[in-house]
């Protein structure tokens, strides 16, 4: 047994205690629960570094004659993950990676039943910040890294764990860009997000922003000598409203999304600091999700454009420093896999399903993809549980994670490359 099967088996007791009081009333005990607890236990909310949890990843794995690469932030305290379980001949490129997000969303303003970052099982679900967006599939892979070690591979398998996916998807780009830059390049990649096992082969773009609109402030009995940043600012959140109700009328659309048209919304608003002062400042935040078969630049050369040659000219008439900045927070490009990739036809024939699916959450499998590496999304959980109050996985769900991860194993085996 390996130092990260023997690490996730000391561990069970331990995650066991911790749910003991219920338990499951099924009886079933995934194999990688220990690990899954071990990882929710850790709280990596966004604004949290998640360089602890990394470390032990990487301690484990080095543990078992595995080692790791970490890119980190500038900061040094945000960090990713990417190692590889090479072929029985050493070899390292090509293959699949298994790809997760170790960070989670915040519980603030919540109301749990338990606490949140103490995993605990009540009936046959495991409660806990995280067990299904995503630590439920990466628990499952490290709790198989045994297996993996175990078989003959024709090729290798790879771990990729990023930080800041649940902020725009800020860290895995630059784990990617060091892949490129070392001249690493699988074949494939499984992003593990909650699709109750069920493979995804298209979800939509995200594209996030901040707007600043500068004005005057001045006595609002005076208001011709100032001008009013708010009042601006909301016809430019009107204007991005106008546009999402031309993309829910006008399309284009896509039927297989469960909302098949591309959606724009403002999302935050802070402007002025009295009732009786013209505001000199107003800043936003809004969002689009594009459909993937959409360019979003020129979506977004719609809002610069009206914000530019519309309102600014207006601005500047009422007072010369005026000014309106807006400046892109997050990006993630959508994904829309191709039927005939070998990845999408292997993860459909590991899970025997054939539905074409798509959703209007985003993932990480779109930058893979973006980067030359086919993709596809298939994990554990709902993602109607994700982000909210006593979020769980089903512990039925954790079981089937792991058996279709050891087929996926077995068919990346020289036993199933012979057939």
């Amino acid at each position: 047994m390996s130092h990260v099967a023997d690490t996730a088996q000391s561990s069970q007791t331990s995650a066991a205690s911790s749910s003991a009081a219920s338990g499951s009333s099924s009886g079933l005990t995934p194999v990688s629960l220990p690990w899954v607890t071990r990882l929710v236990s850790m709280d990596t909310v966004s604004r949290n570094p998640n360089l602890g949890l990394i470390e032990t990843v990487r301690d484990e794995l080095r543990g078992a004659g595995i080692e790791a690469t970490l890119t980190h932030d500038a900061t040094g305290k945000w960090v990713n993950l990417f190692a590889t379980i090479p072929a029985h001949d050493g070899e390292t490129n090509g293959g699949v990676v298994l790809s997760g997000h170790t960070d989670v969303v915040p519980v603030d303003g919540q109301q749990w039943d338990s606490d949140p970052f103490k995993p605990e099982i009540r009936g046959d679900k495991l409660y806990g910040r995280g067990t299904c967006d995503m630590k439920g599939f990466i628990g499952a892979a490290l709790a198989l890294v045994p297996d993996m070690q175990r078989t003959k591979l024709a090729k290798p398998i790879h771990l990729a764990f990023s930080f800041d996916e649940e902020v725009g998807c800020a860290g895995a780009p630059l784990m990617i860009a060091d892949l490129m830059k070392r001249g690493v390049k699988p074949d494939g990649c499984i992003v593990g997000e909650p699709t109750s096992m069920r493979p995804i082969v298209a979800h939509k773009g995200i594209n996030a922003y901040q707007c600043c609109v500068r004005g005057q402030a001045a006595h609002s009995s005076l208001t011709p000598k100032g001008l009013n940043a708010i009042e601006y600012a909301a016809r430019l959140i009107c204007y991005i409203r106008d546009m999402a109700d031309q993309f829910r009328e006008q399309g284009p659309f896509d039927e297989l999304y469960d909302v098949p048209f591309t959606t724009a919304q403002t999302s935050t608003i802070v402007g002025g600091n009295a009732i009786n002062t013209v505001p000199a400042e107003c800043k936003f935040q809004f969002e689009f999700r594009n459909l993937p078969t959409l360019d979003p630049e020129p979506i977004f050369a719609r809002i610069d454009q009206y914000a530019r040659e519309t309102l600014l000219p207006k601005m500047l008439r009422e007072h010369p420093s005026a000014a309106i900045e807006i400046t892109k927070i997050a990006a993630a490009p959508g994904l829309d896999a191709s039927e005939q990739a070998a990845i999408t036809q292997l993860v459909r024939a590991l899970t025997a399903d054939q539905d074409k699916r798509k959703v209007a959450y985003g993932t990480e499998a779109g930058l893979f993809s973006l980067a030359g590496i086919p993709s596809i999304v298939c994990g554990p959980g709902d993602i109607q549980q994700a982000h909210k109050a006593n979020e769980f996985v089903a512990l039925d769900q954790l079981v089937e994670c792991e058996r279709f991860l050891h087929k996926f194993i077995h068919s990346m085996s020289v036993d199933a490359h012979a057939r």
